[in-house]
């Protein structure tokens, strides 16, 4: 046989480089999809309590379990009303999508005041004049609403300002459905059914400062290798004289921004203790307010905000009904 040449695959992805840390642990939606049915919300936000497990009928005619019961690893995310308190509409330039006006409810929550000054005064009649008037450059229109964590299981009193955007039917119409959105809180069920896909966007676990093996995935070299062992052997050739962004290297690992595309809903909930394991969820507690159960995981630590998004690319296939759930395991995870 003659010699061959040792070829081994690329350690680790290329695709979510730099793999900085993210700008802040709000998760930002970048791209809101167009639906048909409306006007609605197209999006929702809660924290995530933890995971648990469950039993369900699978409903999809193609598995190989289709009609038996299996079990399903779930992702719990406490889901409190949001209060819709401000109006934004957004026109095209040669630049993309940029603010034109803004409405807000005239007695906003004191706890907004954490996020920045408020004004004395609020005037939202004056305001929604000016944006009717303007109709015709409009070309979305989004919802500024707030999270309330004080009805969730997290202890902190500053709130999150989430947009969301409003679609499903002409500008007007998306904006008569905003000024009676003005003010309230809208519910998880409002905007979500169970059995539907969503897409979520969160803030990975931060994992720190950590090297190629962790982080790339590259082998360990042999014990009796020269200078190192958790690390790339050769780093690059001479030339070119510097080291190539896609050599594996050590830096941040974790707390990074990512979407997750088709997170089915198996459940939504208004009672959150019915799904609470004994004990309550470690590092979390007790869920009180409304819930939703994703099947699957989703990204970032417990507490950490998920939003939820109408998904962007669903799959060809959707059950028509929900699955039927039969059991939710409630036994204590604390041992």
């Amino acid at each position: 046989m003659g010699h061959r040449k040792k070829s081994a695959p690329k350690r680790g992805s290329l695709a979510y480089l730099p793999r900085g840390r993210a700008a802040r642990e709000t998760g930002r939606i970048r791209h809101w999809p167009t639906v048909s049915e409306g006007p609605a919300l197209l999006g929702f936000a809660g924290y995530k309590a933890g995971m648990t497990h469950l039993f369900y009928v699978e409903d999809h005619p193609r598995s190989p379990n289709f009609g038996k019961e299996v079990c399903q690893a779930v992702t719990v995310i406490e889901a409190p009303p949001i209060l819709v308190c401000g109006i934004r509409v957004y026109i095209i330039t040669d630049y993309g999508l940029k603010a034109l006006s803004e409405a807000w409810m005239k007695d906003p929550p004191k706890d907004l005041a954490r996020l920045f000054t408020l004004p004395e005064n609020f005037d939202p009649d004056t305001a929604l004049k000016k944006i009717e008037e303007k109709l015709e450059k409009v070309a979305e229109v989004r919802l500024l609403t707030v999270t309330q964590p004080k009805l969730a299981a997290i202890p902190k009193k500053k709130p999150e300002l989430v947009e969301i955007k409003v679609d499903g039917a002409p500008t007007k119409e998306s904006l008569e459905f905003a000024k009676g959105l003005l003010g309230k809180t809208v519910g998880l069920s409002e905007v979500f059914k169970e059995g539907q896909f969503v897409d979520t966007v969160a803030v990975s676990k931060g994992k720190g400062f950590q090297g190629p093996v962790k982080r790339w995935g590259v082998r360990i070299l042999h014990h009796k290798s020269r200078k190192t062992k958790r690390g790339v052997a050769c780093i690059g050739p001479w030339k070119p004289p510097r080291v190539l962004y896609t050599v594996p290297r050590a830096g941040q690992m974790g707390y990074h921004h990512r979407t997750e595309y088709n997170k089915r809903i198996l459940k939504i909930g208004v009672d959150g203790k019915e799904i609470t394991p004994e004990g309550g969820f470690i590092r979390y507690g007790v869920v009180n307010a409304p819930y939703v159960l994703l099947k699957g995981s989703v990204p970032g630590p417990r507490k950490r905000l998920i939003r939820l998004r109408v998904p962007a690319r669903p799959p060809k296939t959707v059950p028509a009904e929900a699955p039927k759930l039969t059991t939710v395991s409630l036994a204590s995870q604390q041992g």
